[in-house]
């Protein structure tokens, strides 16, 4: 299954009586959400691995290469 953003959320509306359901896929979050959510400090270090992994499959983020001697 697809990584999340954050969790998904019911949505009910109460003229037409219909749930939907909203998903928030990390694929489709904005590049400046993801900056923000990486800089924040109660962020634990699971979810902040998954932003990292994200950006830099848009590449927008390089991660330092390890040099070996």
């Amino acid at each position: 299954m697809p990584i999340k953003f954050k969790p998904s959320e019911k949505n009910y509306d109460r003229r037409t009586g219909k749930t939907t359901v909203v998903h928030h896929w990390i694929k489709g979050t904005p590049t400046k959400n993801l900056l923000e959510a990486l800089e924040k400090d109660n962020v634990s270090a699971k979810k902040k691995h998954k932003y990292r992994k994200e950006l830099w499959r848009r590449e927008k983020l390089v991660l330092p290469s390890k040099e070996r001697n």
